[in-house]
């Protein structure tokens, strides 16, 4: 089990299982290239595969994120 899933598990009124998700969104945004404040930023307002999909195709990861929002 992964560290995220089992902190999601601990509490049951929901705040952990967000958190736990964002961790993981901001985790996937930094690898692809965000810095850690933009990522906090903005993880809970993009979908990170489309960001992953314009990463993907050459695009810089901070101009995907401005294309998507």
């Amino acid at each position: 089990m992964s560290r995220f899933a089992a902190v999601a598990v601990e509490d049951k009124d929901g705040t952990a299982e967000t958190s736990a998700v964002h961790a993981w969104r901001v985790q996937r945004l930094t690898e692809l290239g965000l810095t850690s404040p933009d990522a906090e930023a903005i993880a809970d307002q993009v979908d990170w595969h489309d960001v992953a999909k314009l990463v993907q195709r050459g695009c810089p990861a901070a101009l995907a994120v401005a294309i998507l929002n």
